[in-house]
């Protein structure tokens, strides 16, 4: 029986997917992993390990370059809780543009006022006046499934919504509001914004990308959110850009203990997934895919290796996990063909420096003839299906 370790706790939608395999948080010599917010930087992988699917859309707490190297690929779930961070993105626009968090705060501390409350609040809600949302410019960084979704339902509400994103997909296009403008810079984004809200991965480019060069470009009072990653912003400039004005608001899901208390900065505590539908969505997705991997080899939203998705045709399957360089392809074909085996079907697909091959066989290959492929140079792993 094939083992599936649980490294977090997984909605149990997931079970249904893993019938017939171990499952659970004591499982050893795993095949996959099902894992959260675990950190698994110091994880010691077994040589069975095939797989790792995250059960949500960021991968920072996972060693997705070194699982590369190893052949273990890593999966995770984009827009299974797209719905759950929209409606958080959307509450906390309200957020930037009324001092709403302040006075119920203000309100709490009229508990012994008594009968005095009503006068109280009468005289003393003047300072909250806020902003509506209405008619204000949002910019959005990042058009993933996330930032489309926040597009769209700003646009509704009677926002003008620009936004950026190089990399925008044909399938995202289609699925963007055609009232949503679309910039070519960041910079001419921040211009124009009343509201900015940001929807990209951490990496070195966007590491720190909100910092006192980028703030001195934005509007004087502009509102930033930033649900994706703490990183992405220099805490100190945050810090100096609501001290001057020049933000009103900074709202962020990560926390951070220089910003707790900081005037005009709302820190929630990483609530952008915590529903249990997200929660549900994410299990599903993670538990399919990884499946799917480990029974037939097709792979579908891979950080670390490319898409890859054949139907099963033939006798055996064999899967190789390669680097891309030349000539790998034609001397692993050249080892079946010596076995005088047919090749029924195949696709391998590159993604930067990793490559990934599906073969279907009309017959199956010795383990002499698998260990020989596994010993070309550049091969990272093999197996047969």
């Amino acid at each position: 029986m094939k083992k599936i370790l649980k490294l977090n706790e997984i909605s149990p939608l997931a079970d249904d997917f893993f019938k017939d395999y171990e499952y659970s948080s004591e499982v050893k010599t795993p095949e996959g992993i099902m894992v959260r917010s675990a950190q698994m930087a110091d994880f010691e992988v077994n040589k069975e390990l095939l797989a790792v699917a995250r059960a949500g859309a960021g991968t920072n707490n996972i060693p997705v370059a070194a699982y590369a190297e190893k052949g273990i690929v890593v999966f995770n779930t984009p827009g299974a809780n797209a719905n759950a961070v929209k409606e958080l993105v959307i509450c906390e626009l309200f957020l930037g543009g009324r001092k709403i968090t302040e006075a119920i705060e203000w309100v709490n501390g009229l508990k012994s006022e008594g009968e005095n409350i009503p006068k109280l609040v009468e005289k003393g809600k003047s300072k909250f006046v806020g902003n509506e949302i209405l008619g204000k410019t949002l910019g959005v960084i990042g058009l993933g499934a996330i930032g489309i979704s926040v597009a769209n339902a700003a646009a509704a509400l009677g926002m003008k919504v620009i936004a950026v994103d190089p990399f925008l997909s044909t399938a995202g296009a289609v699925a963007l509001s055609s009232s949503v403008t679309l910039l070519s810079s960041r910079e001419e984004l921040y211009e124009k914004s009343d509201f900015i809200t940001v929807h990209v991965p951490l990496n070195a480019e966007t590491r720190g990308m909100f910092d006192k060069k980028a703030f001195g470009k934005m509007k004087d009072g502009a509102v930033l959110i930033n649900n994706s990653r703490g990183e992405l912003a220099v805490t100190g400039d945050v810090i100096s850009a609501l001290g001057t004005g020049k933000l009103s608001r900074y709202i962020t899901d990560f926390p951070d203990e220089k910003l707790i208390g900081v005037n005009n900065a709302i820190c929630v505590p990483h609530l952008g997934a915590s529903t249990p539908e997200a929660e549900d969505n994410c299990a599903v997705m993670a538990a399919k895919q990884l499946t799917e991997y480990i029974e037939n080899g097709n792979i579908t939203n891979s950080v670390n290796y490319p898409s890859v998705f054949m139907p099963r045709t033939g006798v055996a399957r064999v899967c190789v996990h390669h680097k891309n360089i030349k000539e790998i392809l034609s001397k692993l074909l050249a080892i079946i063909s010596a076995q005088g085996i047919n090749v029924a079907n195949m696709q391998d697909v590159s993604r930067g420096e990793y490559a990934y091959l599906i073969c279907d066989l009309d017959d199956t290959p010795s383990t002499e003839s698998l260990n020989v492929m596994r010993g070309v140079a550049g091969v990272l792993k093999v197996r047969l299906i």
